[in-house]
Formats: structure tokens, sequence, C-alpha cells
């Protein structure tokens, strides 16, 4: 599994709905381009995903189910994996995932 950076991409499940990635740790890069840490993945905002009415949109995204490495972290906070899923606010509620598309670098990887 690869460890995310601040150039991953997110998508929602409909593919067009990308997640605005943004980090606030600056300790750790990789290639000078900061990782994912915990809680980064989780309410950020959703651009370009194409559900229209009765559907509601993918806007932003929820907590995090699964993706968070259980052995690495930085500063006692949990990185994030290219495993990273986890719910949107679209509709119907509760079915709608976010998933990686791309880890934003290829040279390291972390176990969970």
């Amino acid at each position: 599994m690869l460890i995310l950076t601040e150039d991953a991409v997110l998508v929602c499940k409909h593919e067009l709905g990308r997640v605005g990635i943004e980090t606030k740790q600056k300790l750790v890069t990789i290639h000078g381009r900061r990782v994912l840490v915990e809680p980064d993945p989780e309410g950020r905002p959703i651009k370009g995903c194409p559900m229209v009415v009765p559907f509601k949109p993918c806007l932003v995204t929820l907590l995090v189910r699964e993706g968070y490495s259980k052995l690495l972290s930085i500063g006692g906070i949990k990185v994030c994996l290219d495993t990273v899923t986890g719910l949107t606010d679209g509709t119907p509620p509760g079915t709608v995932m976010y998933k990686v598309n791309d880890a934003g670098q290829k040279l390291v990887a972390g176990d969970v």
C-alpha cells in the first residue's frame, strides 16, 4: 500500500467528483510533497460530481472508514494509505463512497 501525499487523487464513486486535498503537517515529505495524515481526507470539498436531481451530488467527504496506517504515524498521527475510503454526503445517504485513484507518489509504501 502506498502512502498518500498532497498530490493524491481522491474521487467520489461517480469518478468525476474530485476531492480537494489539504494537509497541515509539514514535517514529512516524499519528493518534496507533504504526506497526508489523519484526518486530512475528512470534511474535504468535492467538486465536479455529476449527480443531478433527484439525487444530491457529492459535495463533502465524511469520516474515513479505513485506510489509516496502524503502524506508521507522524507525531503520533496516523499516516494515510492508498486504501483510504469513506462515505460522502451524496444521495442516497450512506451509500456513496470516496476512494483513492492515485496516491500522489509511487516510491514509498506502508503497511496497515
